[in-house]
């Protein structure tokens, strides 16, 4: 031991060999009824937690700084903590107090991190908390990610920095592991490195196959992606770390392909606002318009799917066939009726396999059992293979449910630490020691009343605290009158304590029969616990199901009451809706929301869209993406009728951000993000472009603009709706066969400029800029100003035209690879300076020289 541990006292070297164990976490140290911290981890709890500082004896001379929080109370605590991304080792006594020398043993018995949380108070009901692990090799990565709190464990292999960044904001995962130096950059998430050895291929795949009592991984379609494999393998020993426990929840893997979804990058989720508002709001989200959902699990599954549409035709049809039944059949209320009465028991069955699970959690899975039957007989004989896969996959548990019911009190207490679980008749044993315990109450009362009449002491009384048992309480101006038989247990203000030879053998009576029965109860909930374990893989299977059906019915009810479309899909490149609306913006505006038509077919990829600011190109736009994604879900959507083609990917490049973090600015923001749809669209993309250019100079943007839509609908071809407010752009409209111009209408009444967010054929006859300005309040003798200065370009310009030859454009661009060759370029390339003499060479230069000067 070194000489620095030996001046501590007991105590504290135990505390200090186990936080040498987890110098990066906070370690809650039990003593007593209070977790207690200390030295640098007692500062820090305390200017997180707002709690008290305070210290305990001294180290070198220094008092240690000590922070404590009560034991009982704890949960509020470390549910702060991990919102803050911090991580607890929580510290146990687990030796026996009465059998100890010195301190009693303690160990750490779990580690509670952001991504690990299973606690309800640490989570929130109605969105995954994921624990991430990426690995990567060159410009490829695995990536795997599990929801401790359900069991979902999915890997997924792909490359490109691009890829990543969108997964990773897909995920959004609380946690992300990676080897040592190799955090990715610009990840506002929590990061934390694992040593390199933990990604060993060989002991990753091991490790997975003894946990899924497999011989190999090629069952679950991943065998061949060694980078996913050493991702997942390593999360899976942190998960095991930090819970020591057995986790039979984690059956398998789920792998993912990302050819098999319509791909969203980083950006287009977060100006699309599926789940996640751009302005704060929580309820301005995809997800909360449509979340109507009977369960938090239900609601989960909602953002699952809509932040992973599909490509297959097939899958899509199955979930809109299911939901047109629910309407049609009118089932979508009483399904979601009988579902409000299942709760959570996804991860109430988590809890379950980590044996944490509480009163509750077995009381609310014990009602979800109940209902199943009901299930059946409500989706029996329904024309929806999916509904009837997920009523089969839901099931029933006859005896599962006989037990719950007979052994679970009808509304149980939060925890089981002080008995009260387990219903009478459900086991004698404990019935007995519970009628021992309880009959106490009377006896304590005759004995009281009979003491008092032998002692004469009108005052006396009996108590029980848990420190001292049972005692007579008797003032101290009655200490004459006490009788010779009484001993003298404990000294409180004013009055002393004693016990009897019949009170002492009545409290070992009754503290024993409490003690056992608590003990008893204990067993017989672990062997509850134990009985829902060796049917967890079909119970699971049930919770999926039940939050399959539960989107579902939640999407038909949505469908009716807000008027949604069922849509078409089609294997033809179109997207065609009839009045479509934006869901989100149609349900926050006072007045009525204004619909609109949209074509895109193979002659008609291309939207030039011009009109006002704050005329509603921006909505037009978004709500079309909005629609596609709807229907890749499986969906209806806001529409009168859509028909929607194959779609593998969606981009947006709308508003203007800075990334001041990453030292890029708004027009660097705007370009990479161009940048990714020109390198990556294909011709089953749909394209959103707003305002392309407007970050640099007129004539740069414009450029740049004009060069991005002439790439876009000559070489890639995809749909695309390009919005812009140069006007040069709508020349486009004549120069390619499959782009056409649309225009946001507006009119001016009197001074007041009115919106009237129609879209209509053709190019816009005017901005409205100043209109727009004036609207925001810009003062009258600057609008005035900028009038005026309008005018004085307008005359400018009218007049540079005139000096133009007829017919032509501000610019010209060749199609690709047809650019014409300059004629200097061309005369020097006739050029052989070896077989020139000086003079030959300098008529040559000044031939270039008056070549360049007449272009």
């Amino acid at each position: 031991m070194s000489a620095a541990l030996e001046s501590h006292t007991p105590s504290m070297q135990q505390y200090l060999r186990l936080k040498a164990q987890y110098p990066k976490e906070l370690l809650f140290y039990r003593m007593g009824d209070f977790y207690e911290l200390f030295f640098e981890d007692a500062k820090r709890a305390a200017r997180l937690l707002d709690i008290t500082l305070t210290a305990r004896g001294q180290s070198a001379g220094q008092p240690i700084p000590m922070a404590g929080v009560p034991y009982h109370s704890a949960e509020s605590y470390l549910a702060r903590l991990v919102r803050k991304g911090e991580s607890v080792a929580i510290c146990e006594q687990i030796g026996d107090p009465a059998k100890s020398k010195g301190p009693v043993e303690r160990a750490v018995v779990r580690v509670v991190t952001p991504g690990t949380v299973t606690d309800e108070a640490f989570l929130d009901a109605r969105k995954d908390n994921l624990l991430a692990s990426l690995y990567r090799e060159g410009q490829r990565f695995g990536l795997a990610w599990l929801e401790l709190s359900s069991g979902r464990f999915s890997v997924m292999e792909a490359a490109g920095e691009e890829g990543l960044a969108a997964e990773i904001e897909r995920l959004r995962p609380a946690e992300l592991l990676v080897p040592e130096s190799s955090a990715p950059a610009g990840i506002a998430i929590h990061v934390r490195e694992r040593p390199i050895w933990h990604f060993d291929l060989e002991t990753c795949t091991r490790m997975l196959c003894e946990q899924f009592a497999t011989r190999d991984l090629s069952g679950f379609g991943c065998a061949e992606y060694s980078l996913a494999i050493r991702a997942a393998g390593t999360l899976l020993q942190y998960v095991r770390d930090t819970q020591k426990a057995a986790l039979p929840h984690l059956r398998g893997l789920r792998t993912e392909e990302r050819s098999e979804a319509v791909l969203l990058d980083a950006a287009t989720r977060r100006n699309l606002e599926l789940d996640v508002s751009l302005t704060d709001r929580p309820d301005c989200t995809v997800a909360a318009v449509l979340d109507q959902t009977a369960t938090a699990m239900g609601g989960r599954e909602l953002r699952r799917w809509l932040n992973r549409p599909l490509r297959d035709r097939g899958a899509v049809e199955l979930r809109l066939q299911a939901i047109s039944t629910l309407i049609d059949r009118v089932l979508y209320t009483p399904l979601h009726d009988l579902l409000n009465h299942v709760g959570d028991i996804e991860r109430g069955l988590a809890r379950v396999a980590l044996k944490s699970a509480r009163p509750r959690d077995l009381a609310q899975l014990r009602d979800a059992l109940g209902r199943l039957p009901e299930l059946q007989e409500l989706l029996a004989n329904i024309d929806s293979p999916l509904l009837r896969e997920f009523a089969s996959q839901a099931g029933t548990y006859p005896d599962l449910h006989d037990v719950l019911k007979r052994a679970i009190v009808e509304s149980p207490p939060p925890i089981l630490r002080e008995g009260g679980v387990i219903a009478p008749g459900y086991d004698a044993e404990l019935d007995e020691l519970k009628l021992i315990s309880e009959h106490s109450d009377q006896y304590l009362v005759d004995l009281e009343t009979r003491e008092r009449e032998r002692s004469g002491i009108a005052n006396l009384r009996l108590g029980y605290n848990r420190v001292s048992g049972y005692y007579i309480e008797i003032n101290r101006s009655f200490a004459d009158k006490v009788p010779t038989d009484y001993h003298r247990r404990q000294t409180v203000k004013n009055a002393e304590r004693y016990i009897t030879p019949e009170l002492k053998e009545f409290e070992d009576k009754v503290l024993g029969a409490r003690d056992r029965a608590l003990a008893r109860e204990k067993q017989l909930y672990d062997e509850l616990l134990d009985r829902l374990i060796a049917k967890l893989a079909d119970l699971q299977g049930s919770a999926a199901a039940l939050a399959a059906l539960d989107v579902l019915s939640n999407l038909a009810e949505r469908a009716v009451n807000l008027r949604y479309a069922q849509p078409e899909l089609s294997d033809d490149p179109v997207i065609q809706i009839t009045e479509g609306r934006h869901p989100v913006v149609e349900r926050f505006i006072d007045q009525p929301f204004v619909p609109n038509d949209l074509r895109l077919r193979e002659d008609r990829r291309m939207l030039v869209i011009t009109g006002p600011n704050m005329g509603g190109k921006s909505t037009f736009m978004r709500q079309t993406a909005l629609i596609v994604i709807l229907a890749r879900i499986g969906s209806y959507v806001p529409a009168t009728a859509a028909r929607i083609g194959p779609i593998d990917r969606v981009f947006t490049r709308i508003g203007a951000s800075d990334d001041l973090a990453g030292g890029r600015s708004t027009f660097m923001v705007e370009m990479t993000e161009a940048a990714n749809i020109l390198n990556n669209a294909t011709n089953n993309s749909l394209v959103l472009m707003d305002e392309i250019g407007r970050g640099t100079s007129t004539y740069d943007g414009l450029s740049l603009a004009w060069a991005c839509a002439n790439h876009i609908a000559r070489s890639v071809r995809a749909f695309t709706l390009f919005a812009t407010h140069y006007f040069e752009l709508t020349a486009l409209a004549q120069d390619l066969d499959n782009c056409a111009n649309v225009h946001l209408d507006a009119t001016e009444h009197g001074e007041k400029l009115i919106f009237l967010h129609t879209v209509k054929d053709g190019p816009a006859n005017q901005s409205y800029g100043l209109q727009v300005a004036a609207l925001a309040g810009v003062p009258p003798k600057v609008i005035s100003a900028a009038r005026k200065y309008l005018h004085e370009l307008e005359r400018r310009s009218a007049a540079a035209q005139q000096v133009k030859p007829q017919g032509e454009l501000l610019l010209e661009f060749p199609d690709d690879e047809e650019e014409e060759e300059h004629q200097a370029v061309a005369a020097l390339r006739n050029v052989d300076p070896d077989a020139m003499t000086p003079r030959e060479a300098l008529d040559a230069l000044y031939r270039l020289k008056k070549l360049i000067a007449a272009n």
